[in-house]
Parts: C-alpha cells; structure tokens; sequence
C-alpha cells in the first residue's frame, strides 16, 4: 500500500482547545497501529498560527503542504488532513471550507453539516423538517425587553427553562434557569457567547447517546449509551471533562430492546437527512413516559479516556484503526 502523508490538525483556540488535544492523542496512538500513515501533528493556536510538535512554526499553503517558517526545513505535502478540533474553527464547518477551497480531502463532516449541527436553532429546524422529536424551545436573536419578556412566559409556562448560546458546543455557555429572577443575567451571559440564543423547556430524563459512524458502505449506529448525572445536575463542560466529575456513564444503556431500536432508527435518520459524513455523537432525552426526543448532534466527538463515542464503537465489535484506515483510504483515492 502506498504511503499517505496525513496532517493532524488539534486545539483551535477555542473554549474546548484543551480537550481536542487530548482527543489528537487517541488518534495519534490509533495512526501508530497503520505502517503507511506518515503522520505530522500541528497546533492551531486562537490567532491562526500552526506549531508542531516539535516547536517549529507552520502554516498549510494552498499548494496542500506544510511550508514551515524555518525556510531550511523542506515542505511537507499534505494528502489527507484530521481536523481533530472540538468547537471554533472545526465543529462550526469553518476549516473544511478551507479544505474544500484547495480541494484537500478531510476527516469528519462536511463544512454544510458541521455548521448546521453546531448551531443549535438550524439544527432543531432540521430535527424538526425531518419528523424527529426534540425539545420544545423558543428562538432569541437579541437581548432586549421583548426576549426577557419571552423567557420569563416560557419558564413560567414550562417550570424550568435552559438558556443556551445558539453557536457553542459541549454545554458551554449553557444554563439552567428556575427562577424569574435570574432571566436577564443568565441571557446576558449566554448572548456573550453568541448572537443567538435558544431557550428550550427544561426535560426532566435520562440522557442517551448513540455513536453513528459509516464503516464497509453503511451508517451503523450503536446501541444508546448513557450518561448518568448526579441528582438534579445536567451535564455541563466541568461536569464532561473535570477529574472530580460525578458523573458517570453507561457504554449500552439498560433500556427495552424497542427503545433502543428507536433511538437507532432516529440516529440513522438524521445522520443521512443532514448529509453528515464519517462520524457523530447524536444525544437522546427519554423521559419518564418513555417519549424519545432528540437533543443534539456532536459532528466531532471527543476522543479522550472518557469519551463515549470509541467505547460505543469497540462495544459494536468495531476497530477505531480499521474504521480509520477505509476512511482515509477512501478519501485519498476519490481525487
């Protein structure tokens, strides 16, 4: 098999900088196991600026190559690039649209999709267009008396209301409100993290996950995992992510073998109705009445020691580095 000089872009600069770099680590550890993957691992600084790993500075030219600034050190062609990025610039859509420009094939979803998934109120305007529950929410695009106004009618309408930036991922910029009292604030808040803002009714359930990814010609989708959340907490950046997290989880959820079919089915549904490509983590409510709505999409999830989506893979009977390896050859040979 021929040699494919694979970037390895991680970080971002964004809130969620620190994680991509622990989920580049398991895709670099997953690389290590295919012999004709030569592998280059850059850090995307907040500013733009490529670093390796090594500490040289960088940029990826269109010309599909890393010119180093270093003028010494020889460009290094670029044949496929992993966008390993939580949030800006990767899970909005905005680095694949670069890889698009100079024709450059990628890992992950496509820029359409990623942006569609990141944003919370296109993406409930798909969930919805393609028949699939999800939460009841109203839509903010600015902070004024008219939008505190409506939060204050939906939570007195629904009891408890989540307040969330439209444009961020893994529950950053996300809060629960029970009190009147606590509207203006927490959307002042939530409207410093973007222009938009989605109010959803607050779902008393259990939080499921499905990892969905296309392996041998078709989209799997797992059985739902779950995520189990200390009482009356939601799961929130800190709660993902810290080491004290008291949250736990589940790679195959006990539920009935018909709720999970559901789940899949739904899974399957919007991962091909929006277009998405290679990989996501869909999340799940099922309420008490067993009524399945969907939450959200994560079109590149995380790869860290406790991330769901490779224990739901493995769990399916599945190899990260195999999966891998038919992507990335895949994507090599259609150009």
């Amino acid at each position: 098999m021929s040699s494919i000089n694979l970037l390895l872009i991680c970080g971002g600069g964004g809130d969620e900088h620190a994680i991509s770099l622990l989920s580049a680590n398991y895709f670099e550890t997953s690389l290590a196991k295919l012999p004709h993957i030569n592998l280059l691992r850059v850090e995307l600084d907040g500013n733009g600026h490529y670093l390796t790993k090594s500490g040289e500075r960088c940029e990826l030219t269109n010309r599909k190559e890393i010119r180093f600034e270093d003028e010494s050190i020889t460009p290094w062609p670029v044949d496929y690039v992993i966008p390993c990025i939580h949030g800006y610039p990767g899970e909005t859509g905005d680095i694949q649209s670069y890889f698009n420009l100079i024709n450059l094939p990628y890992f992950g979803c496509d820029s359409e999709s990623s942006s569609n998934c990141f944003n919370k109120i296109t993406a409930k305007m798909w969930f919805s267009a393609l028949g699939i529950p999800n939460t009841p929410y109203i839509f903010l695009n600015q902070l004024d008396d008219a939008a505190i106004a409506s939060t204050e009618q939906a939570l007195a309408n629904w009891g408890s209301v989540f307040i969330k930036a439209a444009s961020q991922g893994s529950s950053v910029g996300c809060y629960k409100v029970n009190k009147a009292e606590d509207i203006a604030k927490t959307l002042t808040d939530a409207f410093q993290y973007s222009p938009y803002v989605v109010v959803e009714k607050t779902i008393k359930a259990r939080e499921l996950e499905v990892a969905v990814y296309q392996y041998h010609g078709k989209t799997v989708a797992t059985l739902p995992g779950e995520v189990i959340c200390a009482s009356d907490t939601f799961y929130t950046f800190d709660e993902k992510y810290a080491a004290n997290s008291k949250a736990t989880t589940k790679v195959v959820a006990e539920v009935s073998e018909e709720i999970a079919s559901q789940i899949q089915q739904y899974a399957i549904k919007v991962f091909d109705g929006m277009k998405l490509r290679h990989l996501s983590r869909i999340d799940f409510f099922l309420t008490e009445e067993n009524e399945i709505l969907l939450n959200e999409i994560n079109t590149f999830p995380g790869l860290t020691p406790i991330s769901m989506f490779p224990k739901m893979l493995a769990n399916h009977g599945d190899d990260f580095s195999d999966y891998l390896n038919e992507a990335i050859t895949q994507g090599v040979t259609k150009l």
